[in-house]
């Protein structure tokens, strides 16, 4: 039995209302320290991009918080079955990023997941976060 929830499909039907509101709460959660990017044997990719290109804490929270309704290109359903109610919503930023000393535009492939705790209060996971590797079309572009 797959662990993996077989009907995902990208989510389009927002209105760039719902995705500045969206960002108003990840935001809040950048700012007050209640979030984290995937930094584990699953997640090598986002270590890699992170290594690769320099970018400290201070320097992730900057692009985090720099994110815009028109960076946003879709969302989806969690792939996995247990957590397939949960929406994850995915982003692409360019940046300027130092790579071994010489600066390069980067467009960064940002995956959310932004779930409420039990006291009431949201807490953001970002689940991907490294160089885009595919073709992206944006919703509000």
């Amino acid at each position: 039995m797959s662990s993996k929830n077989p009907n995902t499909h990208k989510i389009l039907d927002f209105s760039s209302d719902d995705i500045k509101k969206y960002l108003v709460m990840f935001r809040r959660c950048v700012l007050e320290g209640r979030y984290s990017i995937a930094k584990n044997t699953n997640r090598l990719e986002n270590m890699s991009f992170i290594e690769d290109y320099k970018v400290n804490s201070k320097r992730e929270k900057e692009i985090l918080l720099d994110l815009k309704y028109d960076d946003f290109c879709y969302a989806v359903e969690n792939e996995k079955i247990n957590y397939a109610h949960e929406i994850l919503y995915v982003f692409c930023k360019q940046y300027e990023l130092d790579f071994w000393g010489e600066l390069e535009n980067v467009e960064i492939y940002i995956k959310v997941n932004m779930i409420e705790l039990k006291s009431g209060d949201a807490r953001a996971f970002v689940v991907s976060f490294h160089k885009r590797n595919f073709e992206m079309t944006y919703l509000f572009r």
